[in-house]
């Protein structure tokens, strides 16, 4: 039996969780509820697109020529910053982000909680590559939640005898209009550090705006955002829990031609606003302790 006939017989669910092969072998999962829908490439948990029933136009924006393959990095959707944030602290060779949204992930559990809500719940399958780059023992768990909002739970648990600290990041690429006219509320008066100016630490006056390259890790933010979307029409709600920092992220026009996949004008269309635990708002885990970070994205007409 292969793996993707091993997933079809052990969670597939008629006409709402089907499993369908992607390109080099991996597994794409397609979930339709009454409420929304969704498509997960099982690799990296990656969520490529979330639809609420009715609307027009997908919450999650995926390069048209994102480049899909084993050990590959999506550009757009959610991929899945763990277990830093960033380049790794100490070993510049490791992975940007950490090793979570290129390796395999497997699916524990399906569950219909009602015709219009669908969880999935997956752990990283740990490798000899995965311990290479993370010798800690730890337990991952992601959990999505596909209703009427897409809701993302990541939870790190530490198995070790040692304290262990962890950065992390729901990098979720927002589909929008046109993100020169968009703006994110919810973070005036934030300090936060400017990547862009070598993270110089500056203060957040009204809502923010795009007009070029914007890469700002804000810090002690509250659990509420926002992005206003008039060219779309609507409002991007993201409500946090587990996180007190936020990224706000797009390359603009220059740093996006040099990238290579973010397709011609694709800067235009997507946003960034991650969930994160960055910079201060690392994580430092006892031994058996626990902590969530999360993330729920829905939408509202303006």
């Amino acid at each position: 039996m292969s793996d993707l006939d091993a997933l079809r017989a052990r969670h597939a669910i008629p006409g709402v969780v089907q499993f369908h092969p992607a390109p080099g072998g991996l597994v794409r999962i397609q979930v339709v509820n009454q409420s929304a829908s969704a498509s997960i490439l099982l690799q990296g948990a990656h969520v490529l697109d979330y639809r609420p029933g009715g609307s027009p136009q997908g919450l999650i924006w995926v390069s048209e020529e994102a480049r899909i393959g084993p050990g590959r990095s999506v550009r757009g959707g959610v991929p899945l910053c763990w277990p830093w944030f960033g380049a790794h602290p100490s070993q510049p060779k490791f992975p940007g982000h950490g090793h979570a949204r290129t390796t395999p992930w497997r699916l524990l559990r399906v569950s219909a909680v009602s015709p219009s809500c669908t969880e999935l719940e997956f752990t990283i399958e740990e490798s000899e590559q995965s311990r290479r780059f993370w010798s800690h023992p730890t337990e991952v768990r992601y959990r999505l939640r596909i209703g009427q909002a897409l809701e993302a739970s990541l939870t790190t648990g530490n198995l070790g005898r040692e304290p262990v600290t962890i950065g992390a990041a729901l990098h979720t690429y927002f589909s929008v209009g046109d993100v020169r006219r968009c703006t994110v509320d919810g973070l005036d008066g934030c300090a936060y550090l400017d990547k862009v100016a070598g993270m110089a630490r500056k203060t957040q006056h009204g809502a923010v705006t795009i007009d070029g390259e914007v890469d700002r890790i804000y810090l002690d933010t509250p659990a509420r955002s926002a992005i206003v979307d008039p060219v779309l029409g609507r409002r991007i709600r993201i409500e946090a829990s587990g996180s007190a920092s936020t990224v706000v992220w797009n390359p603009g026009p220059a740093k996006a031609a040099a990238m290579g996949d973010l397709g011609p004008d694709g800067y235009l269309r997507m946003l960034c606003v991650e969930t994160a635990n960055a910079a201060d708002d690392t994580v430092t885990l006892a031994p058996g302790e626990r902590h969530t970070m999360s993330a729920r994205y829905s939408l509202d007409p303006l």
